[in-house]
């Protein structure tokens, strides 16, 4: 066997364990759950049973987009950010008629960006959407003539992109940075890695939470996140981030502050949305995930855990 195929086997197998654990994870999650009902038929298991599902279908997305061919995955995640920017607009109030003649700019900019990042022009991908998109979807506005409310539009639709496909497509852009020397994992195992800490973090929040939480963080928008359940997660994802290290090139004092950077931006995410669906008055973004909402329901923390790992890792590793 030559180098190539061994790091290439290494890279396989180091895969092979997280997507294996990820499975574990949820097999033991959902039977736990089921014996759990049947051994204590009143115990309120709905939320936790709903929330499994939801998991579930999250891992299976992630999951393929990490073990296909690059091009598929690229497809996948940029499907992703259509549907979660779909979801997004749905829900904004008071949209105008000249504001819906623009989106279309919105959606020809998400198959662009994912363009950029599989090509890996990192140049360009890191300044289409926060600069060209953003002096691009004003002039169109404005040579629409119509200047009611126009400073909202401008706002709003930026916003909207930024939080559903630039921040996603960071994700994509893991697969197209180089091989470093002695990292085998690669693009995926650092794929892997950002999407399973992050749902670990909104998993152990939600749990510790549930368990111990008794102080509100945020009470007026999610009522149901505490310092208890906040800090548990934290610690907790920080120590899971430390044995997981090998997915990444970093050593062990980098992954446990990068988890926590991870934890805090997973929160920070999920507490954003939920104020944009409480100013629009809805508990979820959409029906994508019966019973659980839509997907923006379910990445709102990788919105903001993404690109935040990514830039760490990027100006670290490969820089």
């Amino acid at each position: 066997m030559n180098l190539f195929q061994s790091e290439i086997y290494l890279q396989n197998k180091e895969v092979i364990l997280i997507i294996t654990l990820i499975l574990g994870i949820l097999i033991f999650s959902t039977s736990l759950f089921f014996i759990w009902g049947k051994i204590k038929p009143t115990s309120n298991l709905v939320e936790l049973k709903t929330r499994t599902k939801s998991w579930w279908m999250m891992a299976s997305i992630f999951i393929f987009a990490t073990v296909v061919h690059p091009i598929v995955s690229f497809i996948a995640f940029g499907l992703l950010s259509f549907v979660s920017f779909r979801e997004i607009n749905s829900i904004s109030k008071n949209v105008r008629e000249e504001d819906r003649r623009v989106i279309i700019w919105c959606y020809i900019a998400i198959p662009i960006q994912y363009f950029l990042a599989y090509k890996g022009w990192f140049n360009i991908f890191v300044i289409f959407i926060p600069v060209i998109m953003y002096v691009w979807i004003p002039f169109m506005l404005v040579i629409k003539g119509a200047t009611e409310d126009i400073a909202r539009s401008m706002s709003i639709l930026p916003t909207q992109l930024m939080l559903t496909v630039f921040s996603i497509s960071h994700l994509a852009f893991l697969l197209s940075l180089p091989e470093l020397s002695g990292f085998n994992a690669g693009g995926r195992g650092l794929l892997l890695f950002i999407v399973f800490i992050t749902e670990i973090n909104d998993v152990f929040q939600f749990v510790w939470g549930k368990l111990f939480g008794r102080h509100k963080i945020i009470e007026k928008i999610s009522p149901n996140k505490t310092w208890e359940g906040f800090i548990g997660g934290i610690v907790t994802t920080a120590i899971i981030g430390y044995f997981l290290r090998f997915l990444t090139p970093m050593n062990g004092t980098e992954a446990i502050m990068v988890s926590l950077l991870i934890a805090f931006s997973g929160f920070v995410g999920d507490i954003i949305l939920s104020a944009i669906k409480r100013d629009a008055g809805l508990k979820d973004t959409g029906t994508a995930i019966p019973g659980h909402g839509g997907i923006l329901d379910r990445i709102d923390s990788l919105a903001l855990t993404a690109p935040a790992f990514f830039y760490v890792i990027y100006n670290l590793y490969y820089v």
